[in-house]
């Protein structure tokens, strides 16, 4: 789940983002991503995600719920919840253990706060797949290839000109789908919900700092 739920934000992720020069076609759809999500004040929504392994081995499908204030945010699938103050990350394994890791820590991986900042323009390559049916099809690879993913698929959603697919290809060649829905745009977050708070969890959790 923790890997999987990293891809996450990439949805929301093109509010704060300076492109390269790279397929013009597809800076185009982005920067119209872009102009729209910068407008959003809070979000949330739902999420599935399916993992397939690259032997083609449908591991099943997992949901949760998705908060995004700024910088800030909240993952939640089942026990397992990541929050993010843009300042800390709190991991909770839905269990006995909280991991917090500082945001700067963050930056080896394709986290949900490298998602929420300007990244494209130095970290990634990207060109338009495909235009047909209901989505533009844009594939993002990393110039790093320390990365542990291969390349990333975002789907543009012609209508909402926002993007609501996402697979991602790790280095084992197994893939991660994720699909977004009853995104509310609109919402209304106070930041206080964004702040980690040990009484919230069992009692004999152990925080890892």
């Amino acid at each position: 789940m923790k890997k999987a739920i990293l891809f996450l934000l990439i949805s929301f992720s093109i509010s704060s983002l300076s492109f390269a020069q790279n397929d013009p076609n597809a800076k185009k759809i982005l920067d119209a991503v872009s102009t729209k999500v910068k407008s959003f004040k809070g979000i949330t929504g739902s999420f599935s995600i399916k993992s397939i392994t690259s032997k083609g081995k449908d591991n099943g499908v997992k949901t949760g719920s998705v908060s995004i204030k700024g910088q800030k945010y909240i993952l939640k699938q089942g026990k397992v919840e990541i929050i993010c103050d843009a300042v800390k990350i709190y991991n909770y394994d839905g269990s006995k253990t909280v991991t917090i890791t500082p945001v700067e820590e963050s930056g080896q991986t394709l986290s949900p706060q490298n998602l929420l900042s300007n990244f494209y323009d130095k970290d990634f390559t990207y060109k338009l797949i495909s235009t047909k049916d209901n989505f533009h099809e844009i594939q993002l690879v990393p110039n790093d290839k320390r990365k542990n993913f291969s390349k990333v698929t975002v789907f543009v959603d012609k209508a909402k000109s926002m993007i609501t697919k996402a697979k991602i290809l790790d280095k084992s060649n197994n893939t991660i789908e994720f699909t977004l829905n009853n995104v509310n745009t609109n919402a209304v977050l106070a930041d206080n919900i964004f702040t980690f708070n040990k009484a919230h969890y069992p009692a004999n959790i152990e925080v890892l700092d």
